[in-house]
């Protein structure tokens, strides 16, 4: 895939807990130049619209850690949409389906999907769930009528030393297992850690279909023109 394929499935992005405006219109100047999309927070939507208003804008929702109230959720949303975001990555509340509440996830997702008229992502943080619990993520979001599904926030806190079923290292990004089992469910964004083309290629040879990424750029410049 050449650069130019490339650049409209990468969501070009920064969401550190200190990204400021000049950091967001850097993101934005990088996504204009290569033609990639961008993921900003919430905050500097409106501004993004006006400085840069041919480039995709997808925004998180209940970022990172998914915990807020539904009807927090749902407003958030809607107020991301009439701001400018053309696509919404929203945190599923990991607890709630980590207790089985599986129908209060899938409710609060759909009434999120319901309240707008764009693109959903449902973030389901990979680096915290088993498989099953993934599998049950999934068809949350599929029940939900979401667009996608999306590894992870990227700010998930695990122990390097913690090992998957398979004795894979846990990871708090993107892996190709998970990429493989989320997309039998929905097109999945494999987000977290994919910082080369060489990576970015893996997720999508694995059944991704958008990268989520700080290192846009660096993927770009490391694929053929």
């Amino acid at each position: 895939m050449n650069r130019s394929e490339l650049a409209p499935l990468i969501d070009h992005t920064v969401l550190g807990p200190e990204t400021s405006p000049a950091d967001v219109r850097e993101v934005l100047d990088d996504a204009q130049e290569y033609g990639m999309n961008a993921c900003i927070p919430p905050y500097a939507l409106e501004e993004a619209s006006d400085y840069a208003p041919d480039v995709t804008l997808a925004t998180v929702i209940g970022f990172p850690h998914g915990q807020n109230d539904h009807d927090v959720k749902r407003r958030e949303g809607v107020l991301a949409w009439k701001a400018g975001a053309d696509e919404l990555d929203v945190v599923i509340n990991v607890g709630r389906l980590k207790a089985g509440e599986d129908d209060a996830v899938r409710a609060e997702l759909a009434e999120l999907v319901a309240a707008v008229p764009i693109p959903v992502k449902v973030i389901i943080e990979t680096a915290l769930l088993t498989d099953a619990e993934k599998h049950r993520a999934c068809e949350a979001a599929v029940a939900a009528d979401a667009s996608m599904v999306k590894t992870s926030t990227g700010f998930a806190s695990v122990d390097p030393a913690d090992r998957r079923a398979d004795g894979e290292a846990v990871s708090n990004g993107a892996t190709i297992p998970d990429v493989e089992l989320m997309s039998e469910y929905r097109p999945v964004k494999a987000s977290g850690g994919v910082g080369s083309y060489e990576e970015a290629m893996a997720m999508l040879e694995a059944g991704a279909e958008r990268i989520g990424a700080s290192s846009g750029v660096a993927i770009l410049e490391g694929a053929p023109e």
